[in-house]
């Protein structure tokens, strides 16, 4: 009988491998095939303009003349602004959700934070467009631009859509994924371990400071990283409200584009070969940006795994 079991066990052991090796293979051939499709829809536009497409301003369909720089750069600078803003605030989200506040609060909070997630990002687009755009252009931009002149990062007529407006949409995209993984982190802290920090009269910061956030570094990362995931790749919400102009500025209130905005408005009038091949050369280079930062990410969550270990 024992035998038996034993060989039951086994065979369901090998079963249960084969799936997950099933399953593994199955989605590296996924991304094998996506990475295939765009070099070979895009070999025209690589060797037509070759590395001059990543440091090139132009976009002409009339006469042929492409460049990646500027929508690289509004890719760039948007993320930046959005996880400039999210990050910071997703983490005092959590900490109080965690930490600070009343058991009900914390749950009704968290769940309507939750709810943030859910909503599609057209929905985010329209609002953005229609609602704060507008309160951009007769409010922040005005003020930033009375204010803060002498930087040439404020300079232009507020016209409510531009880099900055797309941004601030992108960060309150990802701010509930950020701030829901935040928490999720901060919660898992034993409380053995938080109760013996209070224990030895630290008070809610510099336990959430000395005990809390190095417990929880790692997911703290990686649930930044997640949200650097998600605003690369965001395509509606920022379309609607970037301004999608190819020319690079130095002036957040100026209208510009990213990859996946370029994609969304004009992938579906492309027909010429060329045209067409510049788009998926477009999306060639979001997949490797998206694809780099993911391996950085996970070195450098391993080394800091691997030091926390260590420390221990």
């Amino acid at each position: 009988m024992k035998q038996a079991g034993n060989t039951r066990h086994s065979k369901g052991d090998f079963l249960f491998k084969l799936i997950a090796a099933a399953c593994t293979a199955i989605l590296l051939l996924v991304m094998a095939g996506i990475m295939f499709q765009l070099v070979r829809y895009s070999t025209l536009s690589l060797q037509q303009f070759g590395f001059g497409f990543l440091t090139s301003e132009a976009w002409n369909p009339v006469t042929g003349d492409y460049g990646a720089a500027s929508s690289i750069l509004g890719t760039l600078v948007s993320t930046a602004i959005a996880m400039l803003l999210a990050v910071p605030t997703s983490f005092f989200i959590a900490l109080l959700l965690a930490e600070l506040a009343p058991p009900a609060v914390s749950k009704v909070t968290g769940y309507a934070i939750e709810l943030l997630a859910a909503i599609p990002s057209i929905i985010y687009g329209m609002w953005g467009l229609f609602v704060f755009a507008p309160f951009m252009a007769d409010r922040v931009q005005p003020f930033l631009g009375k204010h803060l002149s002498f930087l040439p990062l404020f300079h232009g007529p507020p016209m409510g859509i531009g880099m900055l407006t797309a941004g601030i949409i992108l960060a309150l995209m990802i701010l509930p994924f950020i701030s829901a993984v935040m928490r999720d982190v901060f919660t898992m802290v034993p409380a053995v371990v938080k109760e013996a920090g209070y224990g030895v009269g630290g008070s809610t910061w510099e336990v959430t400071r000395y005990v809390t956030m190095p417990y929880g570094f790692a997911g703290i990362l990686g649930a930044s990283f997640l949200g650097l995931g998600r605003a690369l790749g965001e395509t509606m919400a920022v379309t609607f409200v970037i301004g999608n102009k190819h020319a690079i500025s130095v002036s957040l209130f100026a209208a510009g584009n990213t990859i996946a905005s370029t994609l969304a408005n004009e992938f579906a009038e492309a027909s010429e070969p060329l045209y067409v091949s510049s788009l998926v050369e477009l999306g060639l280079i979001l997949f490797a940006i998206t694809l780099i930062i993911q391996i950085i990410s996970h070195f450098w969550l391993s080394k800091i795994r691997d030091a926390v270990g260590a420390g221990l």
